[in-house]
């Protein structure tokens, strides 16, 4: 029960940032009609992710219960790719191939660059 509890308050904060953070760029940005709150959004989770990763496989800093909050919880509901998927579909159906190829590329190469980043920055602190 405490785990179900724990992975719902990390979807709770998670979505609201989300939220907060994807709509303040959409509303700030109109660059090429990108969706760049989502692009951020998702390489920002991608950085957490591997940082929090680092963290975890280097100390005991971050309990069992706590990598669920946080990786499941609170990164799951904060970083989504339904919406970058959905998004490129939207490009391809409207003709934009290159906006669509581009989302992959930028959404998938800078967020694996992003991950490793992260885990070996944390990695470069606690070794």
């Amino acid at each position: 029960m405490l785990n179900l509890l724990l992975v719902g308050l990390g979807g709770f904060i998670g979505a609201i940032s989300r939220y907060l953070i994807g709509s303040y760029f959409e509303g700030h940005s109109e660059f090429l009609s990108f969706p760049i709150g989502i692009l951020i959004v998702n390489l920002v989770g991608c950085l957490i992710i591997g940082m929090l990763a680092g963290v975890a496989e280097s100390t005991t800093l971050i309990s069992e219960e706590i990598k669920l909050m946080l990786f499941v919880g609170l990164l799951g509901s904060f970083t989504t790719f339904s919406t970058f998927s959905h998004d490129t579909m939207n490009f391809i159906t409207n003709g934009l191939l290159i906006h669509a190829m581009l989302n992959v590329l930028l959404s998938v190469v800078i967020g694996i660059f992003a991950v490793a980043v992260g885990f070996k920055s944390m990695d470069l602190i606690f070794n």
